[in-house]
């Protein structure tokens, strides 16, 4: 289990987990243009997000050169967000 979880993520974290559960899963180009954040700013967020165990990094087979992220199946996040521990 993480240190933090989604309550102590920063806004535009929570906005990028939002955005992945309801249109996910989606590449960063994808979450930048939904969410109308900064690359940078998602590239933070996805980082945050992955190290609280709520989303994954996966290959998208479309372009190699890109990742997909979505929601982590094993983990249980509520419709506001604020859990993101694994199910056990």
């Amino acid at each position: 289990m993480a240190d933090e979880d989604i309550e102590d993520l920063p806004p535009s974290a929570k906005l990028v987990l939002k955005v992945l559960q309801y249109d996910g899963p989606l590449t960063q180009k994808q979450i930048v243009e939904e969410s109308m954040l900064s690359a940078r700013t998602v590239r933070y967020a996805l980082e945050r997000l992955e190290n609280v165990d709520a989303v994954e990094e996966d290959v998208y087979f479309a372009d190699a050169r890109q990742s997909l992220y979505e929601i982590d199946p094993e983990a249980t996040v509520t419709e506001n967000g604020a859990d993101a521990y694994p199910a056990e």
